[in-house]
């Protein structure tokens, strides 16, 4: 069979993996930045190991000499590199799977347990670990990447990986495994180590080639390639405030008894998942009156409140804005949008496209004036911008601040020091940074991304209240991630508070308006592959219909309709 990977013209002899054949079309340099690590067949992702054409099935032609994904990709393969998405999630469930093989061969009763990821790095604790050292582990790892392992990917039953996972004392990925429909999984096994990693991975484990281990408490720092250039190590940060928040979103989960989605799935069958939102509401509320207490506390006139896309920061400007008004303050609610530069002054980038999430689309000098002005008690004109139009309007609205007057402004820049100017007393800003920081866990091996629920979150919003398909939101989804990662990611550890938006019981609660539109989509779509990553997690969480419990003024609520804060 004749095969075309990445334009290259290849004749596939039975039982050849991509691998085989990329690296006899001298594709692999040695490079991260350039080497292949798994492959796009007809809208889905493949390891390299991956065979398109088999000796049995010629030998038995009943079963169909042409596996599907070939007939159905016609032969065409495009290869995925460290610079993709879905490549770079390769490379890491790569990195997870060699890190936990060297725990267990230097620390076979250690218990290790993904937590978050915290800027360029991601951050395992382990316990149970005598004499734990970080440059131990690291040294293992280098072992394990010069052994060239590959995987050995082996199809088992649910009830056999059930009790391989309890034997081992992993009662964590056991229970979960319970929540399991489908009667078979696949493990990726070397010697007597098997693990499950919820993807496709890398052909063999000397792709790890940019990485680093850093000691942590209670455990280390994986440091990940750099984005931009694969080829270094990303340059890694603490950042104490935002691990901070996230530590503390953990120790209510485990104070509520929701750290997995097992727990989760028990609270949705019990029905304590009920008291579990009220908890949570609570907690929300009770944090936005500390961040009023600490504003008042400061003096500050300006609030700037800033946060990655679908993190709920609307109605966190709301809900804050309700909260200083029991401080006897006046706040008065701006949006960073309507400082937008016209869209026909915008110079398009180097593809020709205007990038609507950069820093220069907004006029921050015109921000920054009306700031001061308005610090300075003069009565400034407001800009609105016509989004239809593409232009900025001015309607006669004016502002001018009284004694007791705070503005909040919520953007996605809010937080860039470039809005503010040099002389300006930045004592009177008071900075917050939105983001939900899930603290849930498919289990201790397999975390579930801050990133998963703010695409859940929009994918729900943009076709419940925007009429927007899942395709189309989709589409956008890598755009909008590099543009946080650029103009959001690198100043929020800047902010005065972190406010952790997510919440332990929504998913239950999203997969109910999210879970029919995503079964939905067919295999031939340009986006199913993401969206079979989406189900895959979801496949484990059981579905709670109580909207009834959810208030109006919740953050959840601004993603699945009957926001208080959006009613005319």
């Amino acid at each position: 069979m004749k095969l075309n990977i990445d334009g290259n013209i290849v004749v596939a002899r039975p039982d050849q993996s991509l691998y085989e054949m990329v690296r006899e079309l001298g594709l692999f340099t040695g490079k991260l930045s350039t080497d292949p690590i798994a492959a796009k067949i007809a809208g889905r992702v493949f390891t390299l190991n991956y065979v398109p054409v088999r000796q049995k099935d010629i030998d038995t032609p009943e079963r169909g000499s042409v596996r599907k994904a070939m007939a159905a990709s016609d032969g065409s393969v495009t290869l995925l590199r460290y610079s993709d998405p879905t490549g770079r999630d390769a490379y890491r469930r790569t990195a997870q799977f060699v890190l936990f093989m060297a725990l267990r061969r230097l620390w076979p009763e250690a218990h290790a347990k993904m937590n978050c990821t915290v800027g360029s790095g991601l951050y395992i604790k382990v316990t149970g670990a005598p004499n734990f050292s970080a440059d131990a582990l690291k040294e293992e790892v280098w072992k394990i990447v010069a052994e060239n392992i590959v995987p050995h990917r082996r199809r088992v039953s649910t009830a056999d990986a059930i009790k391989y996972y309890s034997e081992q004392g992993q009662s964590d990925k056991a229970r979960l495994l319970t929540y399991r429909e489908k009667p078979t999984l696949d493990v990726y096994e070397s010697g007597d180590f098997a693990d499950y990693f919820y993807g496709e991975m890398a052909p063999n484990t000397s792709f790890l080639r940019s990485w680093d281990i850093l000691p942590a408490p209670e455990g280390f720092i994986f440091v990940f390639p750099d984005s931009n250039d694969p080829d270094k190590i990303s340059s890694y940060h603490e950042m104490p405030n935002f691990f901070n928040v996230y530590t503390e979103g953990k120790r209510w989960g485990e104070l509520m008894g929701c750290e997995t989605a097992a727990d989760l799935n028990e609270l949705v069958t019990s029905g304590k998942i009920r008291e579990l939102i009220r908890v949570n509401e609570a907690l929300h509320e009770k944090r936005f009156s500390q961040i009023a207490d600490m504003i008042c506390e400061r003096g500050a006139k300006a609030v700037m409140l800033a946060g990655p896309s679908s993190s709920g920061k609307t109605t966190s400007a709301n809900r804050l804005a309700t909260q200083l008004r029991g401080h006897g303050k006046m706040p008065i609610l701006m949006s960073l949008d309507d400082y937008y530069i016209d869209r026909d002054k915008i110079a398009p980038g180097p593809d020709g496209k205007l990038d609507l999430e950069h820093i220069n689309t907004i006029d921050t000098i015109l921000f920054g004036k009306h700031l001061k002005s308005l610090f300075e008690g003069e009565e400034v004109e407001l800009p609105r911008f016509n989004f239809k139009t593409g232009k900025r309007e001015w309607v006669g609205h004016t502002l001018r601040l009284g004694e007791d007057s705070v503005i909040i402004v919520e953007g996605l820049h809010g937080l860039n020091p470039v809005l503010l100017p040099e002389d300006l007393d930045k004592s009177l800003v008071f900075k917050v940074y939105v983001s939900p920081l899930l603290p849930l866990n498919l289990d201790d091996h397999n975390r579930i991304p801050s990133s998963y629920l703010r695409l859940l979150r929009r994918t729900v919003r943009d076709f419940e209240t925007r009429g927007a398909s899942v395709q189309r939101t989709l589409s956008m989804w890598d755009s909008v991630r590099r543009g946080e990662e650029r103009w959001i990611f690198p100043f929020q550890e800047n902010a005065d508070v972190i406010f952790n938006s997510s919440t332990l019981y929504e998913l239950a609660v999203l997969k109910k308006h999210i879970f029919p539109l995503l079964t939905a989509i067919q295999p031939d779509d340009e986006c199913y592959d993401q969206v079979r990553a989406m189900v895959k997690i979801l496949n484990y969480i059981y579905e709670a219909d109580v909207d009834d419990e959810i208030p109006p003024t919740s953050i959840v609520r601004e993603f699945i309709g009957g926001n208080a804060f959006y009613r005319k």
